[in-house]
């Protein structure tokens, strides 16, 4: 069970979790193969090995949330009503490879810059679909108690 799953609240669920690119993960892979030889690469390798497994990025039905952090969690979390708009930002090789990062704005001083992550499209695509559940909701719910 994830941090981010253990920290739910009720009725709330997890619509979509973003995850690192494999080619990041292929250059931890190089590092450990290349440098190993001169220790460096063991450490390069376990810094990045850690960083993939202790951060997590998720969309819910109710907020999206970053969290970092091995020793100590550092939480960032946005309410999907609050959300203004989101940026994604892909290179020539991140368009190539189907990696980039995601920028979301929310209302003041509230961004989230999240890390580079694979499919970043899907991801704010997710964030979408999960503002317009949200939204409908609320709808639903008081036309089910108009027909009572």
């Amino acid at each position: 069970m994830t941090y981010i799953e253990k920290r739910l609240f009720d009725g709330e669920e997890i619509v979509y979790c973003g995850d690192f690119p494999g080619i990041h993960k292929f250059w931890a892979w190089v590092a450990l193969l290349f440098l190993g030889i001169i220790v460096i690469g063991i450490f390069i390798f376990i810094g990045m090995m850690v960083h993939f497994r202790t951060t997590e990025f998720c969309v819910t039905s109710r907020r999206i949330v970053l969290k970092k952090g091995f020793f100590t969690a550092n939480m960032y979390e946005l309410e999907l009503d609050a959300i203004e708009g989101a940026h994604v930002r892909q290179t020539f090789f991140g368009r190539i490879f189907g990696y980039g990062t995601v920028e979301v704005r929310g209302r003041g001083e509230s961004d989230i810059d999240f890390p580079t992550m694979s499919k970043p499209g899907a991801f704010v695509a997710a964030i979408e679909e999960a503002r317009m559940n949200a939204q409908a909701a609320p709808v639903e719910h008081l036309a089910e108690e108009m027909k009572s």
